[in-house]
C-alpha cells in the first residue's frame, strides 16, 4: 500500500493542529540542518530520511533536482537575496557531491535513503531555515501561529508582519485587477510603443 503525496502533506500540516503548542529550536541545540528546518519551517519534531524525502519532492518524481535542493534551501527566498549565485551554485554542488555519488544530476529517492542511513546529512551553509513556502504560508507558519491565536480579530492584527502581509495582498489584488481590465480591453494601448503612437499634429 503507498501513501500519497497529498495525504502524507495533509497529515504533516495537521499535526500542528494537533498541539497547541508550536515547536521551537532550543537555541544550544546541537541539531542538523534538517532537523532545524523540519522544526522551524513545517513545526515537525518526528521524522524519517524517506518522510523527509517526500515532503520536498515538490514534482513527486522520485528524485530532487538541483532547483528541489534550491528551493528547499531557500536559496531564492528574499532573505537570501544578498546571495551571489555563484554561492548558490557551490551549495548545491556540495549537497549533490554528497548524495549524488553516481553524478547523475538528480538525487534519488534510493541513495538519499542509502547515504542517510550512513549517517549522511545535508550540510548547515548558514543561510538560513529554509523558508520555501509562498507568501501566506511564511507568514502562517513564522507570524501568526506564534503571536495569533485561531481567535485573533482583524484588529489584532497590528505587528508590523501583519501590516506587510496586508500590505502585500493589497498589491497582489490590485495588480490582479490591473491586469482584468488590460485583458478585457481589445487593445491596450499602454503595450503600444510610442513610436506606433499617432501624434496629433
Amino acid at each position: 500500500m503507498t501513501i500519497s503525496k497529498t495525504l502524507l502533506i495533509s497529515l504533516f500540516v495537521a499535526m500542528p493542529l494537533v498541539s497547541a503548542h508550536v515547536p521551537e529550536v532550543p537555541a544550544d541545540a546541537n541539531l542538523d540542518w534538517a532537523t532545524k528546518h523540519m522544526i522551524e519551517e513545517h513545526h515537525i519534531v518526528n521524522f524519517d530520511a524517506g518522510s523527509f524525502f517526500a515532503l520536498h519532492d515538490y514534482d513527486e518524481t522520485g528524485t530532487w533536482s538541483p532547483d528541489e535542493v534550491r528551493k528547499t534551501y531557500g536559496l531564492d527566498d528574499e532573505s537570501n537575496r544578498s546571495l551571489t549565485e555563484d554561492r548558490k551554485r557551490q551549495i548545491l554542488t556540495e549537497v549533490f557531491a554528497i548524495f549524488d555519488p553516481k553524478k547523475t544530476g538528480v538525487i534519488t529517492r534510493e541513495e538519499w535513503l542509502r547515504l542517510s542511513s550512513e549517517g549522511k546529512k545535508l550540510p548547515d551553509f548558514g543561510v538560513g531555515p529554509g523558508h520555501h513556502g509562498d507568501m501566506e504560508y511564511e507568514y502562517e507558519i513564522h507570524h501568526f501561529e506564534k503571536y495569533h491565536g485561531d481567535d485573533a480579530r482583524p484588529e489584532d492584527l497590528t505587528h508590523p508582519e501583519d501590516i506587510e502581509h496586508f500590505r502585500r495582498h493589497d498589491e497582489e489584488e490590485d495588480a490582479q485587477k490591473k491586469l482584468d481590465e488590460m485583458q478585457g480591453m481589445s487593445i491596450v494601448e499602454a503595450n503600444i510603443p510610442e513610436k506606433f503612437k499617432k501624434r496629433a499634429s
